[in-house]
């Protein structure tokens, strides 16, 4: 099973590339979780937050093309149920359509058919938080942006 993604949003590639790849930025818009990494394909990653009892994710950086292409394996570890469902990939593809705008596409794939929603279900949130931040600069609430702030 796979679910994809699609946002458009007014920023440069390499701004959007920054605003995935920062572990500050990230917090901003991604549940108030860092994503900690070299970058480098091959590399380890983890998602951590200052209010979670461990690890909320970890995986391995299999694509590593700045500021266009990141695909990663992840196993998702903030609850037993997520994490009975094991590793999955995430694909962010980033295509410049304008000067100033960009068409993110997300691919959650390697899921198994009726995985747990909890695996997939925050990627609205997620990137509509992504967008607001790049655009306005603010952060956006939603029922999950404040869950490890």
């Amino acid at each position: 099973m796979q679910k994809v993604y699609e946002i458009y949003i007014r920023t440069t590639p390499e701004r959007l590339w920054q605003a995935i790849t920062d572990p500050d930025i990230r917090s901003t818009y991604n549940f108030g979780a860092r994503v900690i990494s070299d970058w480098t394909p091959g590399s380890r990653f983890q998602v951590i937050a200052p209010g979670a009892p461990g690890p909320l994710g970890e995986g391995e950086n299999l694509e590593v093309d700045p500021p266009h292409r990141l695909v990663q394996s992840m196993v998702a570890l903030w609850s037993d149920q997520v994490r009975r469902e094991g590793p999955s990939r995430i694909t962010w593809q980033i295509d410049r359509v304008a000067e100033d705008s960009c068409q993110l596409t997300l691919i959650h794939d390697r899921l198994r058919q009726g995985a747990h929603n909890e695996l997939y279900g925050g990627w609205p949130m997620i990137l509509s938080g992504l967008k607001t931040w790049l655009e306005t600069g603010e952060k956006l609430t939603t029922p999950g942006s404040l869950r490890f702030g």
